[in-house]
């Protein structure tokens, strides 16, 4: 190929093409791969957040489980109840909403 003003712009043309091609590609790649966690605890925790709002407090993490655990968590290995993210954990008292969910979030972010 010459080296002229022709040359150059089908060399860059080609090159732009094959730059296409492969962000193309590595999406193809990256479609299987699951959306990374989000920090807002609102999404992780769901419908859970705002009703550990309302609870009323001091409570122990055996009344959490028993008034919120079949609520569903997003966990980094999918969705999880709170009774299974809480049950690897002592009873303790929580003194607010933020204390729980500062502990949940801690458990989910393994």
């Amino acid at each position: 190929m010459a080296d002229d003003k022709q040359g150059r712009d089908e060399q860059a043309d080609r090159e732009e093409e094959r730059q296409r091609e492969r962000e193309v590609e590595e999406a193809r790649t990256r479609g299987d791969e699951k959306e990374p966690m989000g920090n807002d605890p609102s999404e992780r925790l769901g419908d859970l957040d705002e009703a550990l709002k309302s609870h009323d407090y001091p409570a122990t993490t055996n009344e959490l489980v028993e008034a919120y655990g079949e609520y569903e968590l997003e966990t980094q290995g999918g969705k999880q109840s709170l009774a299974d993210v809480l049950a690897s954990t002592e009873d303790q008292t929580y003194d607010s909403a933020d204390d729980v969910r500062r502990r949940v979030l801690g458990l989910i972010g393994r």
